[in-house]
């Protein structure tokens, strides 16, 4: 390895600063900026656990409302060593959790106590199963005028597709997405992860966050619809707009379109990406690999150029990296300023000292004792942080306390116990 490329002197101003920096005006009295926000969470599977969690990181109150006796968080596998699903523990941290079944007689008399103490409702059933069960949002406004429930769906609350049930794969299909993903010869595929659920319950917290900032401003509380497929298609860079105006569009797997190089090239040891898309990177990357003249050459000049010259640029930046390591590759250009990134596994990324230094992996407590390194919060705030403050609460493990909340009485609890509409 070329030591003198190990590292690439620092531009003025650019200096890292370290955590103790950042927070250096931190307060520590308060779990996040959402303290004294209380939030209901209705919801199941993935994209509204995932808007609930968000706000309970941020600091919010939030109460889940499951079925008692709740199996969904048995899903597999478990986190070594724990006896606990990573599904459970991933999207229910810092919640507490009230078992009580909208179903049964008396439940939703409960439900509506509980509404009548929170600024947010979040629920992801299919449109309607909360007006049938009697706690939909004319049901809550009449208890909490300014209450703000939001709403997760496949197709959202109105148009013709608002009754299906939509499920991440489907709407990944439903969006134009999947016909786009996987090698340009092959089949669609799917994403490894639940995109479409993470995306709609993203969109599902700024949906709340401004429906809050409006009531703050009027006092009025409202309805927020946020559809799996909008989500989607709302992330999905425009394609949406070129796909209404006829653009043919093509799957180009791990390449761009519009930038050439770019994508993954073979090492002696793993594969790393490789993106340049200004021709003054190409000119020093023409360098770097000893091809100097192929700075200004005939289709390598622009990015124009090398993009009707696809197959030939790729090769010779394939011939370069096939002989060097990924670390090598990377480091040197990363020394010359080119984008470069080893193709890492997740186990890989726990372990690195820049997602450990951002607190992205965090050692936490669970409902048993037991510790498991959770995903630690994305968003960063220098005078409130945020962290991940506990584990996943059993289902209705804080059932008494919240009832305690609200003012049900023993009679009234004996009741609902008799009926199983609380555990």
């Amino acid at each position: 390895m070329d030591t003198d490329l190990r590292s690439a002197p620092t531009p003025p101003g650019s200096e890292a600063r370290d955590a103790a920096g950042f927070y250096a005006d931190a307060r520590h009295d308060l779990p996040g900026p959402l303290h004294g926000v209380r939030v209901l969470d209705v919801t199941k599977v993935w994209s509204g656990p995932v808007a609930s969690c968000v706000l309970a990181d941020l600091g919010a109150d939030v109460l889940r409302v499951e079925m008692p006796g709740n199996r969904e968080g048995l899903m597999p596998p478990e986190i070594p060593g724990t006896g606990l699903s990573w599904f459970r523990q991933s999207v229910h941290r810092n919640k507490r959790s009230i078992g009580l079944d909208l179903r049964r007689p008396g439940a939703a008399e409960v439900f509506l106590r509980l509404v009548a103490t929170a600024d947010v409702v979040v629920e992801n059933y299919k449109p309607g199963t909360l007006d049938a069960w009697g706690v939909g949002y004319q049901a809550c406004r009449a208890v909490r005028p300014d209450v703000v429930l939001v709403s997760v769906s496949g197709y959202g609350q109105f148009g013709p597709d608002a009754g299906r049930p939509g499920y991440d794969p489907t709407t990944q299909a439903a969006a134009g997405w999947m016909a786009l993903n996987g090698e340009p010869a092959g089949a669609p595929l799917k994403s490894p992860t639940f995109l479409a659920d993470d995306l709609a319950g993203l969109h599902a917290v700024i949906g709340a966050l401004a429906a809050l900032r409006h009531r703050d401003q009027t006092g009025e509380g409202q309805h927020v619809d946020v559809s799996m497929l909008d989500a989607l298609l709302f992330s999905s860079n425009g394609y949406l707009t070129l796909g209404a105006t006829g653009v043919p569009l093509r799957r180009w797997g791990d390449q761009a379109d519009f930038v050439v190089p770019a994508g993954c090239f073979r090492c002696a040891d793993g594969h790393v990406y490789v993106a340049v898309p200004l021709d003054r990177s190409w000119r020093r990357l023409a360098e770097v690999i000893g091809r100097p003249e192929l700075a200004r050459a005939p289709g390598y000049a622009t990015n124009e150029e090398r993009r009707g010259n696809r197959e030939a640029v790729n090769a010779v930046v394939a011939d370069w990296c096939a002989e060097r390591g990924c670390a090598e590759v990377v480091e040197t250009l990363d020394a010359n300023g080119i984008t470069a990134e080893r193709v890492r596994t997740f186990a890989e990324a726990a372990t690195d000292p820049q997602v450990h230094a951002r607190a992205m992996v965090q050692e936490t407590v669970l409902s048993n004792g037991s510790t498991a390194p959770l995903t630690g919060p994305a968003v960063k705030f220098s005078r409130t942080p945020t962290a991940v403050r506990s584990g996943a609460p059993e289902p209705g493990a804080d059932t008494e306390r919240i009832l305690d909340e609200v003012f049900v009485d023993a009679a009234t609890r004996e009741r609902l116990r008799a009926q199983r509409a609380i555990g």
